[in-house]
């Protein structure tokens, strides 16, 4: 049996894929754009709520992993639906459940751009909730770090300690950002 990114350990992850910051792109917007527009055209217009740009790549200015991440609204009752997931893996996606941890809903999570070699293409992640999971607060979290640059450089100055600490563990570079995203949306409610 051919092995599948689904095979890979969390250490195979951390190994192929060490955690790499970079300038930021402006264009990191239009690569955006042009994956949800693929998307629109390409998934039953039905499965699809809205899509947005979120995660340090929507951030202006701030060094990020060169990953788009994507939200993806749903209705309520195609969470986990098969034929959704075929669609998306139809686009060269590789779904992942993410289950049910403390605070926050189970969701489905897709990834494009990996290998099974350790190369990346445009790494593509998208999270796909529906509009009341705990997720959506990633999009106020974006806007304010954009209206709020100040906030902005202290996100960046967290992940750059972080990911000098943390290049090869995924799981304690995000949780070593939980606080600090916590916290900045006490701010905003």
């Amino acid at each position: 049996m051919k092995k599948t990114l689904k095979d890979l350990s969390r250490e195979d992850w951390n190994r192929l894929f060490p955690l790499e910051l970079v300038d930021h792109d402006p264009n990191w917007v239009n690569v955006f754009l042009a994956e949800k527009e693929r998307i629109l055209a390409e998934v039953n217009s039905e499965y699809i709520l809205q899509i947005e740009h979120f995660g340090s790549t929507s951030i202006k200015g701030i060094r990020s992993k060169p990953y788009i991440d994507l939200i993806i609204e749903i209705p309520e009752g195609l969470l986990f639906n098969e034929q959704l997931i075929a669609e998306f893996e139809s686009l060269g996606y590789t779904h992942f459940k993410v289950p049910a941890r403390e605070g926050i809903e189970a969701y489905m999570s897709f990834g494009k751009g990996y290998s099974l070699e350790g190369r990346k293409e445009q790494i593509f992640h998208i999270h796909m909730c529906p509009g009341d999971n705990y997720m959506w607060r990633q999009i106020a979290f974006r806007d304010y770090l954009n209206t709020h640059p100040e906030r902005a450089r202290q996100y960046e100055d967290l992940k750059l300690q972080l990911v000098s600490q943390y290049r090869n563990d995924r799981g304690a570079y995000v949780s070593g950002k939980s606080d600090f995203i916590q916290e900045t949306l006490e701010m905003i409610w």
